[in-house]
């Protein structure tokens, strides 16, 4: 197997239009290479600075889980932190992490930033929606999101042999109509549920339409951990 490094993105492109085979998510495809067999030429953006970008509003699909810091939103530097082990977070990147992982543990956090998607194509690079990034399997280079007003992540204790836990994600955004709006995910039973809803009024509590879609089919313990993250959210200060 021939492994391109491309240091920029036409030499990315050039190998693409090669059939260069992405192999971000390699970690989890490895085995599958094993069984069937590796492809002739293969592609890694790990140097690719596109891809490895840390900044306030957008991570490279490169970086690798440890490497992710306070410059970005809680929500996302903690959905980080709690993916597996040491050895896992210092292997596993954000494109490997989000488009090649079945867990998508990363997706959550993604999804309440309201984040898009940075995608490498022969063509050249394009912004996109991430249903589209999943649904097709793109090449990630980053993503980009603009910065919540706070956001809280919490993961439930994993159970050996169990389904995989209980992660739920909030965000609470300034909108450009000078609404505050929740966005809130949730991944149950390996499914990801999202919903969205606009801050009613000055009142505490939750938001009555957040209940409305895909959440009136949650469980019990997964509806009493959105409304204490958002309930939490409520009661902090302006800090992402």
């Amino acid at each position: 197997m021939l492994l391109r490094l491309p240091k920029s993105v036409s030499e990315a492109q050039e190998y693409l239009t090669e059939g260069a085979v992405p192999i971000g998510g390699a970690t989890l495809v490895w085995a599958t290479w094993q069984r069937d067999g590796f492809p002739d030429r293969a592609m890694s953006l790990r140097d690719l600075p596109e891809a490895n970008t840390i900044e306030r509003e957008a991570l490279g699909a490169a970086v690798v889980l440890n490497r992710i810091d306070d410059r970005v939103p809680e929500v996302l530097r903690r959905a980080a932190a709690g993916v597996g082990t040491g050895a896992v977070r210092r292997a596993a990147t954000v494109g490997g992490n989000i488009v090649g992982s079945t867990l998508r543990c990363l997706l959550p956090a993604a999804l309440v930033l309201d984040a898009r998607a940075v995608i490498l194509e022969p063509e050249g690079v394009t912004e996109t929606d991430l249903a589209e990034v999943l649904a097709k399997r793109q090449l990630l280079l980053s993503l980009r999101w603009r910065t919540p007003v706070t956001s809280n992540y919490h993961k439930a204790a994993a159970e050996p042999g169990g389904a995989s836990p209980l992660v739920v994600a909030a965000a609470l955004h300034a909108e450009d109509d000078g609404t505050n709006r929740f966005r809130v995910a949730v991944r149950s039973e390996d499914e990801v549920f999202f919903e969205s809803a606009v801050r009613e009024g000055e009142a505490d509590g939750i938001p009555r339409s957040l209940w409305d879609g895909s959440f009136a089919r949650l469980p019990d313990t997964a509806r009493e951990l959105v409304g204490r993250q958002v309930t939490e959210l409520l009661a902090r200060p302006a800090a992402a």
